[in-house]
């Protein structure tokens, strides 16, 4: 298991879309545009439907995410990290509160997440590895 380093904390803390990817019952990868955010030192995400995303990663956890850093200027390369984890998925009412709060990120800091507060899902990432490139890789491929 990694620990998130620093510098991919004030990544996820600025608010980058992440993609998700989960794997379909046939084998094929799916992939979906998700808010993340961070609860002490786990990436989460909230969802207020169980989509396939939430099916796949109850039949298979292994997921992948992967989003940009900022860009730095004359960098030649953006910096991005692909976060190799381990899924679950909680059912409660923590979902929208999350949601709400990266609404704030996401949005604008007066913004109010849109759907109604009820019951959701919160996933919960455990983190294998993490790779792309910036300060939180490996220095050798």
């Amino acid at each position: 298991m990694s620990d998130l380093s620093p510098e991919l904390k004030t990544v996820i803390e600025g608010g980058p879309f992440a993609h998700l990817s989960t794997t379909n019952p046939d084998g094929s990868p799916q992939v979906t545009v998700i808010w993340v955010g961070l609860d002490g030192d786990e990436i989460v995400s909230g969802h207020m439907a169980r989509y396939v995303k939430l099916r796949n990663i109850e039949r298979d956890p292994r997921v992948v995410l992967s989003f940009l850093a900022p860009p730095e200027p004359d960098a030649f390369l953006r910096k991005y990290a692909v976060v190799h984890a381990r899924a679950t998925v909680d059912f409660g009412d923590d979902a929208w509160p999350l949601l709400d709060r990266l609404a704030k990120v996401y949005m604008s800091p007066d913004a109010t997440f849109p759907a109604p507060k009820g019951p959701g899902f919160v996933v919960r990432y455990t983190i294998e590895r993490v790779g792309g490139v910036g300060p939180w890789a490996p220095s050798s491929h």
